[in-house]
C-alpha cells in the first residue's frame, strides 16, 4: 500500500518546514515571519517573499481590529471562502461582499461603473467594517483610497492585492497616497496576488488569535 502524508496538521507542519528550508538565508521579522509563509504555502510561489510589503504596523493594528470583532469586506466571495470559517466565527467576525447586491448592481449599471466601485462606497459606510481585503479588482482599491482622501473613516487595515494586467500594480502602488494618513495596509507589488493570496495573509492573522483544528 502506498505510504504517505494523509494527516491535515501534518501536511501543514512538513510543507512549512520545506518552505523554511528552501528559503535558506532569507529571514523575516517574527511579526510578519508566519504571514509570508503563509502565502507562500498557498502559492508554492517564493517570488511572494520579495513581493509582500507591510506599511504603518499593519499586522499589531490589524489584529487588534480582529480582537475587537470588527467585520472584513473583501471584494470577492472567493476570498470569503478561503478564509477559515471556524477561525471567523471564535472572533464573531463576517466577511462582507456586496457586488451581487441589487442596488449595487443597479447603480452601477446607471453610473456606467464596475460594480466593485459601487460595493465599496457601499462597504465604507458601514461602522463594523475596518477591514478591506481586496484581490481581485483594481477599481475596488482606486475607490477607496479616494474614499479615505475624501474624508471617510480610516481603515485599521487594508489588504491590496489585486491581480491582472489592468490596473492591478498601478492600484498596488497607489496606497503610497495614504502614508499621510497613516493607514494600515498589507501589499502585494506588482501583476501577482488574487483571492486565494488574501485568503493566506487574512488566516494568518486569524490564526495568531487561535486556531480550531
Amino acid at each position: 500500500m502506498r505510504q504517505y502524508i494523509n494527516e491535515p496538521h501534518e501536511i501543514e507542519k512538513k510543507s512549512f518546514e520545506i518552505i523554511g528550508r528552501e528559503l535558506g538565508s532569507i529571514h523575516f521579522p517574527e511579526e510578519t515571519d508566519s504571514i509570508v509563509k503563509r502565502v507562500i504555502h498557498t502559492t508554492a510561489d517564493f517570488e511572494y517573499a520579495r513581493l509582500i510589503e507591510f506599511k504603518n504596523n499593519a499586522v499589531q493594528r490589524g489584529l487588534e481590529a480582529l480582537k475587537a470583532g470588527k467585520h472584513i469586506y473583501a471584494d470577492t466571495g472567493m476570498i470569503k471562502a478561503a478564509i477559515n470559517s471556524r477561525a471567523l466565527a471564535m472572533q464573531h467576525i463576517d466577511v462582507l461582499n456586496f457586488v451581487h447586491d441589487e442596488d449595487v448592481i443597479a447603480e452601477a449599471k446607471k453610473r456606467g461603473v464596475t460594480r466593485s466601485t459601487v460595493a465599496m462606497e457601499k462597504a465604507v459606510n458601514r461602522d463594523d467594517v475596518s477591514i478591506f481585503a481586496i484581490g481581485n479588482a483594481p477599481t475596488a482599491l482606486y475607490r477607496l483610497i479616494d474614499l479615505i482622501k475624501g474624508g471617510a473613516p480610516k481603515p485599521d487595515l487594508i489588504i491590496g492585492a489585486p491581480i491582472g494586467f489592468v490596473g492591478a500594480a498601478e492600484s498596488k502602488k497607489a496606497l503610497d497616497e495614504l502614508d499621510p494618513y497613516d493607514i494600515p495596509y498589507i501589499r502585494i507589488n506588482g501583476r501577482k496576488g488574487g483571492s486565494p493570496v488574501v485568503g493566506a495573509i487574512m488566516n494568518a492573522l486569524l490564526y495568531r488569535l487561535g486556531r480550531d483544528w
